[in-house]
């Protein structure tokens, strides 16, 4: 594989993990947007049998793109068992830096390029919205205060000093994978994010934040319902208050 250049990712094989769930509006766009701002990078598609046609879709960008490759899953089983089932592929496809990014549109493409800078000197990268410099743009004030109050309920129930903690576009070094536990991960939904969270920090690897601009889609319907916040509220609930009655912080424990 070519050196990714202007990415900051030199020599480091790059994959993105893209779970899909009725995105056939979106997934073409995007890819042609990650493949200008990131041409060497390769992408995963992993497609929860789509009623819209995306995983067709997928399949016929992957015959144009030897870039592009398809994982084709029997059923909806959530965001979180999609990209266990992407990152086990990338790792034992022997990629060195993985990408995980939603295909609506939300996360862009464009600032992908500094988040592989920037996990040159990090275990993992989160791409922030609520550091400064990050933004979100169209977003409902509903799901905007829904968001920074469920980050504001991680620090305080998990000890953990990240700001964006649910944020879904992030960067992990292959080795960095390799000392979690993926097998043992069996949050479903945006939940899944946070469960990650607390994995690099508790097995005391670097996790640094970079400033993003969040746009809120344009097509398609958001995958986000009261069951989703339902398990990522009693799960932190769970892990918070188990870490307590033994003395320290959620992030501190060591698996």
């Amino acid at each position: 594989m070519q050196a990714m250049g202007e990415s900051g990712a030199v020599g480091r094989r790059v994959v993105i993990v893209m779970p899909t769930y009725n995105e056939r509006q979106n997934l073409e766009g995007m890819a042609a947007r990650i493949r200008e701002s990131t041409p060497d990078a390769h992408l995963l598609v992993v497609d929860d049998n789509s009623p819209d046609g995306t995983g067709d879709l997928a399949d016929k960008l992957a015959e144009a793109d030897s870039r592009v490759q398809v994982m084709h899953r029997t059923e909806k089983a959530g965001l979180g068992r999609a990209y266990v089932a992407g990152f086990t592929w990338a790792l034992e496809a022997g990629y060195d830096l993985i990408v995980e990014m939603d295909a609506d549109g939300s996360h862009r493409p464009e600032d992908l390029p500094r988040l592989l800078a920037a996990v040159q000197s990090a275990d993992a990268v989160i791409g922030s919205r609520y550091v400064p410099g990050g933004t979100v743009v169209n977003w409902p004030k509903s799901r905007e205060i829904l968001s920074r109050g469920a980050n504001v309920y991680n620090r305080l129930m998990l000890g953990v000093r990240i700001k964006d903690a649910t944020g879904g576009f992030r960067v992990y070094r292959a080795e960095t994978l390799r000392k979690i536990d993926l097998n043992s991960i069996d949050s479903a939904g945006y939940c899944f994010q946070i469960d990650m969270t607390l994995r690099v920090l508790q097995a005391g690897l670097v996790l640094t934040e970079v400033p993003i601009t969040f746009v809120e889609r344009e097509l398609g319907a958001s995958k986000m319902s009261n069951a989703v916040i339902a398990e990522a509220f009693t799960r932190v609930a769970q892990w918070g208050i188990g870490a307590r009655l033994h003395g320290h912080s959620a992030a501190s424990v060591r698996k």
